[in-house]
């Protein structure tokens, strides 16, 4: 598991994908996480908006990455 910080409290789904290097663009991520690809906490989340916080943890492919 790797851990990605975050500057605020929260932040939303698309844009951790981003921060975190899975996506390249906004687009790419919203394509991965609409097709059901992504992850938060173990369940499948199809909204890129999606709140993420501090100990969140986001599954793509063979990644597993911790919101810190």
């Amino acid at each position: 598991m790797r851990d990605v910080g975050i500057r605020d409290d929260m932040i939303r789904l698309g844009q951790f994908l981003k921060l975190a290097g899975v996506a390249e663009t906004g687009g790419e991520g919203k394509t991965f996480i609409v097709s059901g690809d992504v992850l938060v906490n173990g369940e499948v989340e199809t909204r890129r908006g999606r709140q993420l916080h501090k100990g969140d943890v986001v599954e793509f492919e063979d990644e597993r990455l911790r919101v810190a």
